[in-house]
């Protein structure tokens, strides 16, 4: 079955409240759909949403990488070849990994589709839901705490909690605040998004386990080119630390893997340029008995379905950080992925599950100037 048509198309979402990193501060999720139509009219659906300060895409390079790079390629191809088709499309230019995750996503939903399984069963169907976790936004103390106690009260479990913007004391008192206020049997995952030195890094996950803090893990707490760093870091203190920006492909897992920098490894489609290469990160982490995290950037419900039913269907992929569109102020897709709090279910419905993104959402404007 060929591929008949390849289009692309921009949403804006509104988030119901600024979210916040070391890295960034996000108001609203933007994002590029693609879709991917073959010869019998069957549609596959992609997303890329654009982040300067990890994948350095923007909307325009995105669509343009699309429209102007992959596009051709696309064209006549059968859907039959995808792991061809995917080789060349990683092949056609370096980096641009979100555009290249858009398009992946929509041939595997396209594959999917066309074998009348939902996606999570044809790549290999371990699980068929999962629990996902909610993340605390970097603020001040006080307001990181009742924030953490309304996801609490809303049935999650499991917070991730974003660190690492100011001096560690002041991380110290934003996690010792959350843990009075929702006690002690939720799980509290960090994520320092790069913010820490070695030396910071070590200091403050030590005092943690000093003050009985009961953290699960902390991701990224160094530059993401520092392994060297990283490493000190995993040597030298007993709460498991997480590679994430660290990791965008195959060969970055080798290092980290083969060097014992990290414990766990964060996969993001967005970083791995899609399904493809996440799953040969995973098969890779698996062999050296890791577990794995799947997580995500600001994405809509198209992007977390994808990454959704790749984390469902591999045995290694442990933990799931899948909150971004509880987020939205809206949902603008029918179909997909549904969520009973923190309880993500997937529907039996071939490929992604995804009918359409909705009209009000979408952007009629091909190109926006001076992004």
């Amino acid at each position: 079955m060929k591929i008949r048509s390849v289009e692309t198309f921009r949403v804006k979402i509104p988030l119901k409240k600024p979210f916040k990193t070391a890295l960034r501060t996000v108001t609203e999720a933007e994002s590029i759909y693609v879709t991917i139509t073959l010869e019998d009219g069957t549609i596959g659906f992609g997303e890329a949403p654009p982040n300067l300060v990890v994948t350095g895409d923007t909307l325009n390079s995105i669509q343009t990488c699309i429209e102007h790079i992959f596009k051709p390629i696309l064209l006549g191809q059968s859907i039959q070849h995808i792991n061809n088709i995917l080789e060349i499309i990683n092949q056609s230019i370096v980096r641009n990994t979100s555009a290249k995750a858009a398009v992946d996503m929509a041939l595997y939903d396209c594959l999917s589709r066309t074998a009348r399984l939902p996606l999570y069963q044809l790549l290999g169907g371990y699980r068929d839901s999962i629990d996902t976790d909610y993340t605390v936004s970097v603020n001040d103390p006080d307001e990181m705490a009742l924030d953490a106690q309304t996801y609490i009260n809303d049935g999650f479990q499991m917070l991730k909690v974003k660190v690492g913007k100011d001096d560690i004391h002041q991380d110290l008192k934003r996690i010792q605040a959350i843990r009075e206020m929702i006690g002690p049997k939720p799980i509290i995952r960090l994520d320092a998004n790069q913010g820490w030195s070695v030396k910071e890094a070590i200091y403050a996950i030590n005092q943690m386990e000093a003050l009985d803090l009961n953290i699960e893990l902390v991701e990224q707490p160094v530059k993401a080119n520092d392994i060297k760093g990283l490493k000190q870091v995993t040597d030298r203190t007993n709460i498991p630390i997480m590679a994430d920006e660290s990791v965008f492909s195959p060969d970055d897992a080798r290092k980290v893997l083969e060097t014992g920098s990290a414990d766990l490894i964060n996969i993001k489609l967005m970083k791995t340029g899609g399904i493809y290469n996440a799953l040969k990160i995973s098969q890779m982490a698996d062999a050296f008995g890791i577990e794995c995290m799947v997580g995500s950037m600001i994405e809509t419900k198209l992007g977390i379905t994808a990454a959704a039913h790749f984390a469902a269907s591999q045995k290694n992929i442990t933990r799931y950080d899948f909150d971004a569109p509880l987020m939205l102020a809206d949902d603008p897709l029918l179909g997909g992925i549904q969520y009973e709090g923190p309880i993500m279910t997937f529907s039996d419905e071939p490929g992604l599950g995804i009918y359409e993104a909705k009209e009000d959402f979408i952007i009629h404007e091909e190109f926006v100037k001076n992004e």
